[in-house]
């Protein structure tokens, strides 16, 4: 199965993009579920039908639904979600709050991740389309399974055979609850669905992200942010797409300024992004919502091009000899030097470009190695050890 995921900034049309790959697809034979994480969601409005926790054929071949983080919330974590509102009542009662505070910052987007390993996993379709939400949230959908397997092993570090050795101790000194066989088995189930989900989402070969943008300079801006922030997290971007073209028909009188800085924008988008297949849509005279619509969108956007196939594989990371030891060479374009930071703490390395940060643990070879020097030139960090 492959698994395409959309994202953008709010209202560049993603959700209409990601319904009319989901259209060419199916209409191409293959059998296609385009699923929403957004919690706003939209999708069903594209299609003008009402999309539920399931999924919902619109014709054949083609099925949609919107994913609800409650219900999944709810399935998700029963005995680990009782054991942390026990820490968190220990001395309090349960109100409200106490509810709200178990709802993990990003909590909802890992459920979102983990219905989508689900569905993988059924093998039920040819092609999963997701419609992710704008940008920020995305990326905390995408880094969170990196994140969440850090905190599971700071936050739970103790051992099942060691629990139940000290769970008198523990409890009759300490007054803290120890958990319980079966939250064991939930915990280990989550960090294994973790596990595998993030090995999942890092395979080329089966996920790839395509960004939505529009030709406007704050809006590319922002694109070239995000595909940073994507290539930081070793996801692969295989596509853009600009969406909302004005017509050059239309570029007359009221409209004559937006000809410069669109052509501006596109030329700056074949520019910076050269390799990466850019796809072009131009501002339609009617909304794009219905099948029949969303159909001719993707035949507009793509027109030869098969959507389905990986269209772009690049290699982020990079690791080269040299006559002193080693360049660990992260090829993430776009980011301004100034707003980059690295540090070193045993064979963990940290990386932030503003305020998004990611740590993670060398490679075998260099983890006996200490950094000597880093530079960032030509899209390129390239970290030196020895």
């Amino acid at each position: 199965m492959r698994i395409i995921l959309y994202t953008g900034k709010g209202g560049v049309g993603k959700t209409s993009v990601a319904a009319a790959t989901a259209c060419k697809i199916a209409n191409d034979g293959k059998k296609v579920l385009v699923v929403s994480t957004d919690q706003a969601h939209s999708l069903g409005d594209s299609f003008n039908i009402k999309l539920y926790n399931d999924p919902l054929e619109i014709v054949t071949n083609l099925y949609a639904m919107e994913i609800d983080s409650v219900l999944e919330n709810e399935n998700a974590w029963v005995n680990i979600k009782s054991y942390i509102e026990k820490l968190i009542t220990l001395k309090s009662d349960k109100t409200i709050e106490t509810e709200e505070l178990l709802i993990f910052p990003g909590f909802e987007e890992l459920l979102a991740l983990i219905k989508i390993k689900d569905i993988y996993d059924e093998g039920k379709y040819d092609v999963l389309i997701v419609d992710c939400a704008p940008t920020g949230e995305t990326m905390s959908l995408l880094k969170f399974p990196d994140l969440f397997k850090w905190w599971m092993e700071k936050f739970f570090p103790i051992k099942r055979k060691g629990a139940k050795l000290v769970k008198p101790i523990i409890e009759a000194t300490m007054k803290i609850p120890v958990p319980t066989d079966d939250t064991f088995n939930d915990i280990e189930k989550l960090y294994s669905k973790i596990d595998e989900l993030h090995r999942l989402m890092l395979n080329k070969d089966v996920v790839s992200i395509r960004i939505v943008t529009t030709p406007e300079k704050i809006v590319v801006k922002e694109a070239k942010r995000s595909f940073s922030y994507l290539h930081l997290f070793d996801y692969n971007v295989d596509g853009i797409i600009i969406n909302k073209i004005f017509p050059e028909e239309s570029l007359k009188g009221y409209f004559q300024g937006w000809r410069n800085i669109q052509k501006e924008s596109i030329d700056d988008i074949n520019d910076s992004f050269k390799g990466i297949p850019v796809f072009k849509l131009e501002l339609m005279t009617d909304e794009l919502r219905k099948y029949e619509t969303l159909q001719k969108v993707g035949e507009k956007v793509y027109g030869e091009v098969n959507p389905e196939n990986v269209l772009f594989q690049d290699k982020i990371f990079i690791i080269e000899k040299t006559e002193k030891g080693y360049n660990l060479a992260i090829n993430m374009p776009f980011v301004d030097k100034r707003e980059l930071s690295l540090s070193q703490k045993g064979d963990e390395i940290t990386i932030s470009i503003k305020n998004e940060r990611r740590s993670f643990i060398l490679p075998t070879k260099l983890q006996s190695k200490e950094i000597i020097d880093a530079k960032y030139t030509e899209g390129k960090l390239n970290i030196h050890f020895i």
